[in-house]
């Protein structure tokens, strides 16, 4: 493998150039996966000014929105880890309300915003629909491995001790999911674009040597 250390910008520049280059007349549906640590939404939200610029309209779509009830979420407790690994995100709504709608060829009409985690209530968020060459951005962590049709995905590694250091204590107990993650998935061996993030100023693309 070689890694590559960049800047923010000029990840952020890398990705908008591969994003926009892909299937100029279709919508691409893009996962951005990380930890919370991680912070995969400042990436994503980094992104869509930049693809906007290059005629590629970008929708942002964060999984802390497609929340499970928490009847479901917490039935074993608020800080169970395996509940956050299996059960925390409503992963048919996702696929529902915004994957399958914003495939290529799909209906186009979308819901960015299914559940208010604030009054455990549906979030009534209008539908609205997506042009043909859109890219949907949908940010949040374990999204890989799960059987989520995206069509490029975006992986930000981080390894353990950095992972442990930058999780605020309140939600360290979700640690043991990403190490299970790590495991059971290996999210970095097969993601489109994988990110070190070990430091969050100086990322580094890691890429396969042929």
């Amino acid at each position: 493998m070689r890694v590559r250390p960049v800047s923010f910008a000029v990840l952020v520049h890398d990705l908008t150039q591969r994003l926009a280059g892909r299937e100029s007349d279709s919508r691409v549906r893009v996962a951005v996966d990380g930890a919370d640590a991680a912070d995969p939404g400042r990436l994503a939200d980094a992104l869509v000014d930049p693809l906007r610029v290059l005629g590629r309209p970008a929708v942002r779509v964060d999984t802390r929105d497609f929340l499970r009830p928490a009847s479901v979420r917490l039935e074993f407790g608020r800080e169970n880890p395996d509940s956050f690994y299996t059960g925390w995100f409503d992963e048919a709504g996702l696929i529902r309300e915004v994957l399958d709608p914003a495939r290529p060829g799909g209906s186009g009409r979308i819901v960015t915003r299914l559940w208010n985690p604030d009054t455990d209530r549906a979030a009534r968020e209008p539908y609205r629909d997506l042009p043909e060459n859109a890219i949907v951005l949908v940010s949040g962590p374990l999204l890989l491995g799960s059987g989520l049709p995206f069509d490029l995905t975006v992986h930000l590694e981080m390894s353990a001790a950095a992972l442990e250091r930058r999780t605020p204590g309140e939600t360290r107990w979700t640690l043991p999911a990403f190490a299970r993650y790590v495991d059971e998935v290996a999210p970095a061996t097969f993601a489109d674009v994988v990110v070190r993030l070990d430091d969050p100023q100086r990322p580094a693309l890691v890429t396969a040597v042929e």
